[in-house]
């Protein structure tokens, strides 16, 4: 056990799967403590973990883990990739492969195994919006090229944005007939499978990402659908009990197999059927095929006339509503109000429906209202008897988790109760932690049903939830891959008013007297002024960068230099902030006359260049001095961040 004692002190949250049961590592370490294992501990004693390692090194230690876990014990380094059948020049793609193809000859140590591909896949992977980590290969993203292209000629409301009234329950709404015949002409897959269905202005994701890993955390095969991307279209579609993107191959072999189906419905439908309408199609047709055990699916836009809420309610297991905001407004009927009707359009009857909130009296009584139209149990996550609390900020592996506290006791309706202490998540923020609550109560409902879901497998899902760019701090390793050696990034695609102020809150936790420079670039239907105004009030910034992104791949929906400048200057205006204005191309002149001295008010700067504006950021925060934390924060939509995450 003397070889394993490394391990006692590491992140509870890595887990493995054996025997179609998650283990914690801790409970697999008396099983394996007769056997060498020593490119785990070297893992830690390395540092691997905790500082940049090139990759000769990396690809090396890679190497003798993944040789040591598929049982072959060859000491020579040529021997190691003898075995694993690439050559010494490998890339990590054609290692990662082979590694796989080994592990997966079905030898005995597969626990071991699964220990060396979390391992691995903590050194050169990305993360995906359900804490898994993955890279993606430009080979991998060949395959689904066709596909792509075919989506990419249906109307895309991400890019071109979303007409008016197009999410509301009236004649201007979206048609979800022609959404119901498309899934009858697959074989209405929606059908075959239990689903918990997830609405609301904020935290669809997280609340998704949250309750999936709960559930495969339980042991569950769980399909679950999200949107938007960051790197590929894949992420949207997760699949299985480790919750991976689904492949190209899979993904590819879906298409081909339907694709006369869907050009007949494109036909039928006059051409109106949109990318969302169909790739949501292809991810209930494949979660159908894949026998999954239950399905997390996002709404896109509202509720009732989404693409998705084609769930029946014999084959809904809950509904489940986050946050209400004023998003989308002309979309979804210009007022709070109506964005709660159409929002309200997932209940269906008899099914219970789960609030998150907290919202305002009236907001809330609206889906108290629809719930008992349609005879439906309520769990609410804002109750009086549930106490969820932040009581610290931990880092682990150099990126920091905030500690809490979730305390559920739900008396109406259902009886449904849980004490979590000490829950260590990745996602930071107050909202975030009201988020995994209402993953919780979501959680609590299903076991109420009959579901085997236990307290230590909701720990387990929560502490190992981790999205690309809501909260995401960047490895070392990444930071410098961007050319930011030693610098803090903060990455999140916050774009409104209420999740401006809920960035600057998790700031204010995480690292309250850091120095702040903002990198933004925001889509120009977002309320850019009240956005400014929210980053503005919470402390003192040193610089913000103000650029352009493309939106889902296109300029119609960009904002202007100019126009974002306009917002910012108007909110600084109303604050009373000072803002000094200056061109990128000055910042060596001013960095040498304000070398040792504060700067003159908040530096605002316009770049057509995220990366510069990075660099320069970093230039920035640097001149001040080591003294206090800095934080580069890039932020204003998930674009901007999909725009770095893919350059590193």
């Amino acid at each position: 056990m003397a070889r394993f004692s490394c391990l006692k002190n590491r992140p509870s949250s890595i887990f493995l799967y054996q025997r179609q049961h998650l283990l914690s590592l801790q409970s697999v370490c008396g099983r394996v403590a007769s056997n060498a294992f020593h490119p785990v501990r070297d893992f830690y004693n390395t540092g691997i973990a905790a500082k940049p390692l090139d990759f000769t090194n990396m690809r090396m230690l890679l190497l003798r883990r993944c040789i040591h876990a598929t049982g072959f014990y060859n000491s020579r380094e040529g021997d190691h990739y003898q075995v694993l059948g690439v050559p010494q020049n490998a890339t990590k793609d054609e290692i990662k492969k082979a590694f796989h193809a080994v592990a997966m000859r079905g030898h005995k140590w597969m626990a071991l195994y699964r220990i060396v591909a979390g391992f691995y896949q903590k050194c050169i992977g990305g993360v995906n919006g359900l804490g898994v980590k993955c890279r993606f290969s430009g080979k991998e993203e060949s395959e689904v090229k066709e596909l792509n292209d075919y989506l990419n000629n249906l109307k895309n409301h991400e890019k071109s944005g979303v007409p008016k009234g197009a999410g509301t329950d009236s004649d201007h709404g979206f048609d979800l007939g022609r959404m119901k015949r498309l899934m009858h002409s697959l074989g209405s897959p929606q059908s075959k499978f239990k689903t918990i269905h997830i609405a609301g202005t904020k935290g669809k994701g997280s609340t998704a990402a949250f309750l999936s890993n709960i559930l495969r955390a339980q042991g569950y095969s769980v399909g679950c659908y999200t949107s938007p991307h960051i790197k590929t279209i894949r992420e949207r579609i997760t699949l299985g009990k480790l919750g991976y993107p689904v492949s190209a191959k899979t993904l590819n072999s879906l298409f081909q197999r339907i694709k006369l189906d869907l050009d007949q419905a494109v036909q039928l439908e006059q051409g109106h059927l949109s990318h969302f309408e169909v790739l949501t199609a292809l991810a209930f047709k494949l979660f159908a095929e894949e026998n999954v055990d239950i399905a997390v699916i996002e709404a896109g836009l509202g509720g009732a006339r989404d693409a998705t809420n084609i769930i029946s309610s014999s084959d809904l297991a809950a509904s489940v509503i986050t946050t209400i905001s004023e998003e989308h407004l002309s979309a979804l009927g210009g007022s709070l109000e109506s964005i709660a009707v159409a929002k309200s359009g997932i209940i269906k009857h008899g099914c219970p429906v789960v609030l998150g909130g907290p919202y305002l009296p009236h907001i809330e009584l609206i889906f108290r209202n629809k719930a008992s139209s349609m005879c439906s149990p309520v769990i609410s996550a804002s109750d009086s008897g549930n106490r969820s609390i932040i009581k610290g900020i931990s880092n682990v592996s150099s990126i920091p988790c905030q500690i809490s506290d979730i305390i559920l006791d739900i008396n109406k309706d259902f009886q449904l109760s849980i004490e979590l202490y000490d829950v260590k998540l990745r996602l930071l923020g107050l909202h975030q932690l009201q988020n995994a609550a209402t993953a919780t109560c979501a959680a609590l409902c299903l076991r109420y049903q009959g579901w085997r879901i236990s307290d230590g497998s909701i720990r387990t899902g929560l502490e190992s939830t981790q999205l690309l760019g809501r909260s995401q701090f960047l490895t070392p390793v990444e930071a410098e891959a961007l050319g930011l050696p030693g610098a803090t990034v903060l990455l999140d695609g916050a774009h409104t008013k209420e999740s401006a102020k809920a960035l600057t809150d998790m700031i204010q936790i995480a690292y309250p007297d850091a120095k702040l420079v903002f990198v933004v670039a925001m889509a120009s239907d977002k309320d850019h002024q009240a956005f400014a105004s929210e980053l503005l009030a919470a402390k003192q910034v040193d610089a913000i960068f103000l650029t352009e992104v493309s939106i889902a791949g296109d300029r119609y929906r960009t904002t202007s230099l100019s126009l974002l400048r306009d917002g910012w200057i108007q909110a600084s205006n109303e604050l009373g902030i000072k803002l000094s204005e200056y061109r990128v191309e000055e910042y060596n002149e001013l960095l040498q006359n304000q070398s040792g001295k504060s700067a003159d008010g908040t530096l605002l700067f316009n770049s057509h260049s995220v990366s510069e504006s990075m660099r320069i950021g970093d230039e920035i925060l640097k001149s001040k001095g080591t003294y206090r934390q800095c934080l580069l924060v890039v932020t204003g939509s998930l674009h901007i961040v999909s725009s770095v995450l893919c350059s590193i």
